[in-house]
């Protein structure tokens, strides 16, 4: 690949939908970040217990908002755009008829109604299945599939569907007018073959499990592949000039793992998003657990890995909303973030919260047990506040961990490397309880906005500004602080791990089904 003349004023709009907000940045071939508006988003839909829908044009009006708000604010030219690219949120799905309009609201990925798993799971296999060990994660994701539940409860609707598509191809449609997306951005209960980065073929086990029509499905276009140009429409709805190449980034994970410089599977990126992750990216395909499969990445023939925490920086919201009062109307009145009062009160509790352990299954992980649920044990009448905060931080990251030595004994490499990103690396905290437990230094991105980066990573390639991958991230990302490992903090947090976390789940077990057949919670659903 050739590479085209560059300067300084050459900008990529990047856009980032997340969950709780859509940004639009300008970011240079450097990596610096020119310019950055952020619009918030109110919380999905739910018109049932569970259920989690959005107008899909709520999704678009935010993302014009965020788009007007840079341009009005910003000193760069538009004249400097020279490309655009796209990450969004995971497996938030949008039905569409042949002119391309919303026939239902969009599911969000929170959204948790079950289809009815029996027809597609007869008695006879289900055995073979359960003897297998294999039944849960089968059964959950057939229940767990959009297009089946809209085919049972709306199939009226289902008839009607031109495309079903994610929210980034719903983006790329309103950007493009055209029905395609990424390969780097299929996630989610589609036939989807992460080998072959494409559409599964007929008889693949996953277009059985998810049977949908090929022709409801958008075309594919790898990562740093061109998606199609801004229309004049969308020019005047958002202010991007009229006939920018947009061009395929990836799922805003994969996008995150890109931009904080981890592309291979020795440097482990963690994520203290609303799901706390850790992630490695990998040449090769690597099933975590069997039927576990890998993710598309951002970089087009590899794949990334992944073990999530369901409720992960989500569980410091929740401290803050139901224990921190004290520290919101204090930081409202000192004109400051909630999270910096609490990241000065945790740092006066040692390591280890004075005997308070904390599980952070608040919502079971995929390979968990349904019933279970989050514990905190060691309780004692000189606990506060504070130390059920450190015991939060320190539970996500014994968490994330785990996934860590299933990943290096999986890959069969060791993880040296630590790069920490999302809103959660901002605490100092949170960084060093991380260099601790995994026993080696932690680095910050030089940007908490990785996500963004890595899809302006993926354009500036795209557009051939750089001989590849390599050249790119070695010019537009850059570590930022490093946390270095405390021994004896080490040393204590390893013990806590080995003789006290490892055990907690395995010994209430028992207890969390008892109690669920006492209450009646967890529901089963589904």
């Amino acid at each position: 690949m050739g590479t085209r003349e560059k300067s300084n004023s050459d900008l990529i709009l990047s856009i980032d939908a997340g969950t709780q907000s859509i940004r639009a940045a300008l970011i240079d071939l450097e990596g610096e970040i020119r310019g950055i508006a952020k619009t918030p988003m109110r919380m999905s839909d739910s018109p049932q217990p569970g259920w989690a829908e959005q107008d899909p044009e709520y999704f678009w009006d935010i993302l014009r908002a965020a788009c007007a708000e840079l341009f009005a604010k910003t000193s760069e030219s538009k004249d400097s755009i020279r490309g655009v690219a796209v990450t969004t949120q995971r497996n938030t799905v949008i039905d569409v008829d042949k002119n391309g309009a919303p026939l239902r609201p969009a599911i969000v990925w929170l959204d948790e109604r079950k289809a009815d798993s029996r027809a597609a799971l007869p008695p006879a296999l289900r055995l073979p299945l359960k003897i297998l060990g294999l039944h849960t994660l089968i059964d959950g994701a057939i229940k767990d599939c959009e297009s089946k539940w809209i085919r049972q409860n709306q199939p009226e609707i289902w008839e009607r569907v031109h495309k079903h598509i994610y929210l980034s191809g719903w983006f790329n449609l309103k950007l493009t007018g055209e029905f395609s997306d990424s390969s780097g951005s299929i996630v989610g209960y589609t036939p989807f073959s992460v080998k072959k980065g494409d559409w599964a073929g007929k008889f693949d086990p996953k277009s059985l499990l998810f049977p949908i029509e090929r022709e409801k499905l958008p075309d594919l276009v790898k990562p740093t592949g061109l998606l199609g140009h801004v229309t004049r429409k969308a020019s005047e709805e958002t202010g991007i000039p009229a006939g920018l190449p947009v061009i395929a980034a990836a799922n805003d994970k994969a996008c995150e793992i890109l931009g904080a410089g981890c592309v291979s599977p020795e440097n482990a990126c963690v994520s203290f998003g609303t799901i706390s992750t850790i992630n490695t990216m990998n040449d090769k395909y690597v099933e975590l657990k069997p039927l576990w499969p890998p993710y598309p990445s951002a970089i087009p023939g590899k794949y990334y890995t992944e073990v999530a925490v369901q409720r992960g920086a989500w569980m410091i919201t929740w401290f803050k909303e139901e224990f921190g009062l004290q520290e919101r109307l204090e930081a409202s009145e000192k004109g400051v973030a909630p999270e910096q009062l609490l990241d000065a009160l945790v740092k006066d509790i040692p390591p280890g919260a004075m005997g308070l352990t904390l599980q952070p299954y608040w919502t079971p992980t995929p390979d968990k047990a349904r019933c279970a649920r989050g514990s905190v044990i060691g309780f004692c009448d000189f606990h506060k506040r504070a130390h059920l905060y450190r015991a939060i931080l320190e539970g996500l990251v014994f968490a994330l961990k785990e996934g860590a030595q299933l990943t290096e004994k999986k890959n069969k490499i060791p993880i040296t490397g630590l790069r920490v990103s999302g809103g959660g690396s901002q605490s100092s905290s949170a960084m060093q309880i991380c260099a601790d437990v995994f026993g080696m230094p932690a680095q910050r991105p030089r940007t908490h906005e990785t996500s963004a980066l890595g899809a302006a990573i993926d354009a500036a390639v795209g557009l051939g500004f750089f001989n590849g991958f390599d050249d790119a991230v070695a010019a537009m990302t850059r570590p930022g602080d490093t946390f270095e490992p405390v021994p004896k903090n080490v040393a204590l947090y390893s013990a806590l791990y080995d003789r006290v976390y490892t055990k907690i789940y395995k010994q209430l077990l028992p207890i969390f089904k008892e109690m669920q057949q006492i209450t009646g919670y967890p529901e089963e659903g589904g």
